[in-house]
């Protein structure tokens, strides 16, 4: 508690007496204080719940970049992540005289030349991202053309084949969409002659492929390096002799491009529709051949 001195009692007590003789100047100063202290604590509760001011200056956002996606068939980019698992489709396209010029050829994403018979060779044409509005002219498929689709999981058209070739893609493991079996999906062009002469094009095909289930296709790509836009390549000329001066083949590169010109027969190769085959990567392959007598076509 708090004791009071003699001095403090005796200056408490004039205080007081002031007052009562003083009420007027006490009621006063006392209103004074009040809206002083009142002023005061409404300041600082205005202080304690306004917000601060909002900062205007723009902040400064980094974009996340957007995904980029690749064609396992081609290395080339494709729009959309689903892209990349969209079906493959082989085709069988003939390279007699009579075939030429071919049509879709220059649109296929890989494609297989080999000897047939007769040092007649044949393609095997495999698309993806690319669909041509008409391919041919489709003929018939041998054993080694299977081989060779197998790693794509792809669908694979063609007119009949070998005996050995048509024992094997119909065997319940491959994607077999034999013109033999679906006949609406080609036709016969009224402008060259048969055997010469089966078309289709990828809107019968994506129907057909879908009818059967083939909607997809998964497989490991080719490895590929990373390099420079125009590096420069492994040859600037490939020479292929295959059979005779009618199927002997050559790419020149061509700087400008980045790419090789195809020549066939000692001209330009063209697609009947796109102009001369460019393809970006040539691989030539020498391999052991023997031939095997067998029925079929």
């Amino acid at each position: 508690m708090l004791q009071l001195t003699t001095s403090m009692k005796k200056k408490l007590t004039q205080f007081k007496q002031w007052i009562r003789t003083h009420r007027m100047q006490s009621l006063a100063i006392g209103g004074v204080l009040l809206i002083a202290l009142t002023a005061g604590g409404a300041a600082l509760a205005w202080h304690l719940t306004t917000p601060p001011p909002i900062d205007t200056t723009p902040i400064k956002v980094t974009k996340r970049p957007e995904p980029k996606y690749y064609s396992p068939l081609t290395g080339t980019q494709v729009k959309t992540e689903k892209a990349t698992t969209a079906a493959v489709t082989a085709i069988m396209i003939e390279n007699s005289p009579d075939a030429r010029p071919h049509s879709g050829l220059k649109q296929a994403g890989v494609v297989y030349e080999a000897i047939a018979e007769g040092g007649i060779t044949r393609y095997l044409a495999l698309y993806q991202e690319d669909k041509p509005g008409l391919i041919g002219p489709v003929r018939s498929l041998r054993l080694y053309y299977v081989d060779w689709l197998t790693p794509y999981q792809a669908s694979v058209a063609h007119v009949g084949g070998s005996a050995e070739a048509l024992r094997l893609v119909r065997n319940g493991n491959y994607r077999d969409i034999d013109q033999f079996f679906n006949a609406s999906t080609y036709w016969r062009a009224s402008d060259r002659y048969a055997p010469h002469n089966v078309y289709t094009n990828f809107k019968n095909l994506d129907t057909l492929n879908k009818q059967k289930g083939y909607t997809a296709s998964e497989f490991k790509s080719f490895p590929r390096v990373d390099g420079e836009k125009n590096a420069e390549p492994d040859a600037s000329t490939v020479t292929i002799n295959f059979s005779s001066a009618q199927y002997n083949t050559q790419y020149r590169y061509n700087k400008k491009t980045n790419k090789y010109a195809r020549y066939l027969a000692g001209a330009p190769h063209k697609d009947r529709e796109k102009g001369t085959i460019t393809p970006s990567v040539v691989v030539a392959m020498r391999v052991n051949e023997s031939t095997v007598m067998q029925d079929g076509a």
